[in-house]
């Protein structure tokens, strides 16, 4: 099969295709044809074994054998299974999220019926349902998990119009809250239509002396800090950071008072936000934004367009296709 391997960490160059074996399903496993992946920005680190801490899993020095193939979402078809696979049938369309297995950059990828992933509704397509994935489901880990964001309350999202900030104001809002956004101006009337009441645009407008006060604020990029967002944090606001080995103390530290709080944490087991995603997609009442796409073997580009941080949604890559057209 074809796929994308990166053997040594480094620039989007490091990316190259190759030929490897078709797995082959065992136990509760089902083989799907990949049809949609995306590229996030969590993968442009791991590309360059970045953050450091994350070289623990990783590779020390260079990715191991068996994370060679990036790829954290996906979307296809079920082609075979296990002999112990109950859950699905070949012809069933998946989407879902690889986890720590990585290896959704490939034209089939092999996964335990187990995994965080489901059936696909009608009438949404491969490509939306793999950029709906890591969004959603981390917004939804923190939103609705984290933070347990409640009618009335007000919601800052930073980063409003990246793949996370969009499914945020999506989901703050309705949850009920009043949801303000922190983009580029260029992406502000896409913030506001996917339901937030005001827009700061970061690139003239600095949101810490607006004097609003939120009940949650969520950096969605990491690109701000709890110093800086501590002034317009309500008495027992919360500050959710997607990020950071600081964060993780300063959790601990804000977890002592009865103030103001620092929370993060991980979203690696997605089956109960994949359900409620799966219902809104069903639904039409959510909203996928998505900025490029790009065929499997444009990869390197698609790493370089992301890596600039200027992504509007979701960016996505197309598996079977050979054209060099994004």
């Amino acid at each position: 099969m074809r796929a994308m391997v990166y053997q040594e960490y480094g620039p989007p160059e490091v990316l190259r295709a190759a030929e490897l074996p078709e797995p082959a399903p065992s136990g509760d496993q089902v083989l799907i044809r990949v049809h949609a992946t995306t590229v996030t920005s969590a993968e442009t680190g791991m590309r360059q074994g970045l953050p450091r801490w994350g070289r623990i899993i990783i590779g020390p020095f260079k990715p191991r054998r068996g994370v060679r193939v990036l790829g954290l979402e996906f979307a296809g078809e079920v082609v075979t299974t296990g002999p112990a696979a109950q859950r699905y049938r070949p012809g069933d369309r998946v989407f879902g999220f690889t986890g720590f297995a990585l290896g959704a950059n490939a034209e089939y990828l092999c996964l335990s019926e187990r995994a965080s992933m489901t059936t696909i509704p009608n009438r949404v397509t491969y490509a939306e349902a793999a950029a709906s994935v890591d969004g959603f489901t981390t917004a939804w880990h923190f939103l609705r998990r984290v933070a347990t964001v409640e009618p009335g309350q007000k919601v800052l999202v930073i980063g409003a119009s990246g793949s996370i900030g969009t499914y945020a104001v999506q989901i703050a809002a309705q949850s009920g809250a009043v949801v303000h956004g922190v983009c580029s101006g260029r992406n502000a009337a896409l913030v506001t239509s996917l339901g937030a009441a005001r827009v700061f645009d970061h690139t003239s407008e600095d949101f810490t002396v607006s004097g609003e006060r939120y009940d949650v604020v969520f950096d969605t990029v990491t690109r701000s800090s709890y110093r800086r967002c501590r002034p317009v944090l309500a008495r027992k606001g919360v500050y959710l950071p997607t990020t950071g080995l600081a964060n993780t103390a300063l959790e601990a530290v804000t977890a002592l008072t009865r103030g103001r709080r620092v929370r993060t944490g991980m979203s690696v087991r997605k089956h109960a936000a994949l359900a409620e995603l799966r219902d809104l997609l069903a639904a039409d009442r959510l909203r996928v934004v998505i900025d490029r796409s790009y065929p499997l073997l444009d990869l390197v580009e698609a790493h370089r367009y992301v890596g600039t941080g200027r992504k509007t949604g979701n960016v996505v890559i197309t598996v079977g296709v050979v054209s060099s057209t994004p």
